[in-house]
């Protein structure tokens, strides 16, 4: 099975590129120019200052691409991008190797041709002396002429190469800064995208929140509403179902009966009532008491520790429970003999009226 193709994205793709197209300028074109430049070290060192200009702008570059090795997105692409880095430095070390090789063929040729030209002046100068003694002739006026419109030819054709060379150099930073404003632009709708979604959601993450704190103010209330109900269950109804217990004894009036026999009971009634009030406020005032210390000292410590909490709620319910359960047992008793003489005390009275 081949292996997959790697991807990385436009940025990096386009870096590779542009290296790629400056390393071969470099291989194919301007270090033939500088082997093969003979004409003066100006020009010599014009081309190699250019050569080296655009080797440390191919370092740049690769150094450029190296950085965004760790933020390729899969595994497999870094370890491309590591190999095709390596495989570019390994590039630029033989371009540099080159270039010296190319630098040393051009002083050897421009060194040789300034001897061979040193000859051709010594060689001209005695020809020179020779004519001079046999005289000059209109045909050797004619090749000095044409000889000087050639050199002049030469250095116009060495400039116009030299300038068509910058004007390509020129156009290749053309394409590469426009592919950087491509890239750019397509970073920055990117960006656009990610601030749009961005905002999205932090408004939906406020109206979460604003639900949120709905929910638990209304959750708040209702366990207050629940925990209210239940103290009225427990303290109030029930206080009050055992105040007025005796409710239940009270006998039916027969108002036909002597009016004294009445007033009698009447009054035994109240007295038996009013002790009943005064014991079963006595008990709930007790209770109530006990019962909002805990609470108020399980308020203070609930946060510190909550295992104490738990117990003293379950202490002060027992509590309760228990003075209840008393009251139930142990004090109602007596007042319903109370009750109960002072309901059978007038039915007495009235039969020994009769």
């Amino acid at each position: 099975m081949p292996p997959l193709p790697l991807t990385f994205d436009d940025d990096t793709n386009v870096s590779i590129a542009s290296i790629q197209r400056r390393q071969n300028d470099l291989r194919d074109f301007q270090i033939p120019r500088l082997r093969g430049c003979s004409e003066s070290l100006a020009i010599q060192q014009q081309c190699a200052a250019e050569l080296r200009e655009d080797l440390e702008t191919i370092t740049r570059l690769v150094d450029a691409l190296d950085e965004t090795v760790d933020l390729q997105r899969s595994e497999g692409s870094r370890k491309g991008l590591r190999g095709i880095i390596q495989g570019l430095r390994a590039d630029l070390l033989q371009l540099r190797k080159d270039m010296r090789a190319a630098l040393l063929a051009s002083k050897r040729a421009i060194d040789s041709k300034a001897s061979s030209n040193r000859e051709e002046l010594l060689r001209s100068s005695v020809m020179n002396q020779t004519k001079t003694s046999e005289g000059k002739t209109t045909e050797d006026a004619v090749m000095q002429a044409q000889g000087d419109v050639t050199d002049a030819l030469r250095r116009t054709m060495a400039l116009m190469q030299s300038e068509l060379e910058r004007s390509v150099l020129s156009t290749q930073m053309l394409e590469a800064s426009t592919a950087s404003l491509k890239a750019t632009s397509s970073t920055q709708d990117v960006l656009t995208g990610l601030l749009g979604t961005s905002k999205q959601l932090v408004t939906a993450l406020e109206k979460a929140d604003w639900l949120d704190r709905m929910l638990i103010f209304a959750a708040l209330t209702f366990f207050a509403l629940v925990i209210l109900f239940i103290l009225k269950q427990r303290i109030v109804d029930r206080g009050l179902r055992i105040a007025f217990w005796w409710t239940r004894f009270l006998p039916s009036w027969d108002w036909s009966e002597p009016r004294l026999g009445v007033k009698e009971s009447a009054l035994k009634g109240t007295t038996s009532t009013q002790s009943v009030v005064a014991t079963a406020s006595s008990i709930i005032a007790s209770t109530a008491t006990a019962l909002v210390s805990q609470v108020a000292h399980a308020a203070g410590s609930e946060w510190n520790e909550p295992g104490e909490h738990a117990s003293d709620t379950s202490d002060t319910l027992s509590h309760v429970s228990s003075r209840l359960d008393t009251a139930d047992s142990g004090s109602f008793p007596v007042i319903s003999t109370t009750t109960a003489t002072t309901s059978t005390a007038p039915s007495k009275s009235v039969h020994d009226e009769l």
